[in-house]
């Protein structure tokens, strides 16, 4: 059982997320913004962004989390298949792992049970 922080302001795709982890075994909280979810990540097993959301910019988000002191936990964001750009974004952001919303909905356990396990 992994502590998932996830970061996902949509509450559909978010309460899917939320239900499928936690099916999967793993206890997951759920943060609507960037400054909620800040502390908690530092307690967390794996950190979950949604990088469709424009409320926010997630890239910099994770980007910031590198810049502090001590390594964030490994991170895992999802994007819009057509947006390219955002996935080459975060991936020089440092996430660990980035993946269409698509792959996210249909794969979401073994997923977060790799970047657990690493």
């Amino acid at each position: 059982m992994a502590r998932v922080a996830l970061l996902c302001p949509d509450l559909l795709f978010g309460s899917k997320v939320e239900g499928g982890l936690g099916a999967a075994g793993h206890e997951v909280t759920r943060f609507d913004a960037v400054e909620a979810v800040a502390a908690a990540a530092a307690e967390a097993d794996v950190l979950i962004v949604d990088l469709t959301a424009d409320v926010y910019d997630g890239a910099a988000f994770v980007e910031s989390l590198h810049a502090k002191d001590g390594a964030p936990p490994p991170t895992l964001g999802f994007f819009s298949h057509v947006d390219v750009d955002t996935r080459t974004r975060a991936e020089e952001a440092g996430f660990d792992l980035v993946v269409p919303r698509s792959r996210m909905a249909r794969e979401m356990g073994p997923l977060v049970d790799r970047l657990a396990a690493a």
